[in-house]
Formats: structure tokens, sequence, C-alpha cells
């Protein structure tokens, strides 16, 4: 494949203002550029957390003698995530509560 001159690249850049418009190439840029950051910050956790357990494995000095295996108790989580519709909706009732007690304090003060 060769090499893109700028003539090329002119063409390309054309090409993308005629097929989104001149408005949402911006727009465009920033969504590509926030998801990048994203990602990079994602990988980067899971670098830290492989790094930490590689240690955390790497330090533990292995038993002189094997212990037989202990079942090990399964945690039950008691209430599960709520979804992101109720999270929404528990919190524009807070809001509203933290609404309601301020207009109710400036009622008190007026």
């Amino acid at each position: 494949m060769p090499n893109l001159g700028v003539p090329e690249l002119l063409i390309i850049a054309l090409v993308l203002v005629l097929l989104f418009g001149a408005k949402k190439l911006p727009e465009m840029a920033r969504g590509v550029g926030r998801s990048l950051r994203i990602f990079k910050s994602e990988t980067a956790k899971l670098r830290d957390e492989d790094e930490t357990t590689h240690t955390a494995q790497a330090q533990t000095p292995a038993p002189a003698h094997p212990q037989p295996a202990q079942p090990q108790p399964h945690v039950i989580q008691a209430t599960p995530m709520p979804s992101a519709e109720e999270q929404a909706r528990q919190l524009e009732e807070q809001a509203a509560r933290l609404r309601a007690s301020a207009a109710t304090q400036a009622d008190k003060r007026v």
C-alpha cells in the first residue's frame, strides 16, 4: 500500500466533510477521543490488577506441607445490583427530597 500524501489526505477529508457535514465532525472526534480515553483507563486498570495479583502470588510462599483443601464458603449477595433505570429512579427521588427540604428551609428563613 503506497504512502498517503497531502493530496490523498485532502481528498479523504473532503469526502468525510461531504458525508458527515462540517458540524458533526468535531462532535464525532470528541466522542472518539472520550471512548479512547475510557478504553485506555480500563486497560490500565486491568494491567494494574494483573500486576497486583502476580506480585501477591509471588510473595505468598508455598506451604512446606500441603494442607487438605478446605471448602470455601460461598458468599451470596443479599441484594442484587439495581438496574440503570432503577438507579436513575432512586436518584430522581433523592433529588426531589433534597429540593423539598431546601424549599422548606427557605420558607423557614422568610
